[in-house]
């Protein structure tokens, strides 16, 4: 996490340096428990956008989505994305953002529950850029698995494997994991290569 990144970003938006912001952000980003959804995943999907910034509407909206969407991660609560969603909220709201412009930003956050239909061109490529370790090379999946494991180490074996397995699943049996055809024509082999690799895994 690069805060001269974030410092360009936030004079694209018009605000001001934001430092605490940036290091509160990259404090959280930073707790223990995380393995995955650490500054590493927030790096990796700043880059992905950088891609595919001609196929965004608002690509500064996306890039502060994407910065706030893992910001809070405790893995046994169910509101991580909405309490990072609202973290964003009312950091934009703080600094008179048009309201629009908050909501567009809440909703990108909220289209990372990957379960909710998605209504803007924006919010497909906010959910593509997060899932693109779903198509990485193999040992960087497999690592990715490993991580996600550390993360709910204290849940039994048993029921870890079931409750993964369901959610791999549940990818494997969408008819498209990437909504978009660029990520779509590049990672998607490769992504349900890896995911019924790990489902075997979990058998």
């Amino acid at each position: 996490m690069d805060f001269q990144r974030w410092k360009q970003l936030m004079q694209r938006l018009q605000l001001p340096p934001n430092k605490n912001t940036f290091d509160a952000l990259l404090k959280s980003y930073s707790e223990p428990h995380r393995h995955y959804h650490n500054p590493i995943h927030i790096d990796a999907t700043l880059k992905q956008l950088d891609c595919v910034q001609y196929l965004a509407e608002q690509p500064d909206e996306i890039e502060l989505a994407l910065w706030f969407h893992d910001a809070i991660y405790n893995p046994v609560s169910s509101s991580n994305e909405l309490d990072s969603a609202d973290w964003a909220a009312g950091f934009l709201k703080q600094h008179a953002v048009i309201q629009d412009r908050i909501d567009r930003v809440h909703n990108l956050i909220m289209a990372t529950l990957h379960c909710a239909s998605l209504k803007q061109a924006d919010e497909t490529l906010m959910v593509d850029i997060d899932l693109t370790i779903l198509g990485s090379p193999e040992s960087a999946y497999e690592q990715f698995e490993c991580n996600v494991r550390e993360e709910y180490k204290w849940v039994p074996e048993p029921l870890y494997k079931a409750k993964r397995k369901e959610i791999l699943q549940g990818f494997v049996d969408r008819e498209r994991i990437y909504h978009t055809d660029y990520f779509h024509n590049h990672l998607e082999v490769r992504a349900r290569q890896n995911l019924n690799k790990a489902i075997r895994n979990l058998s």
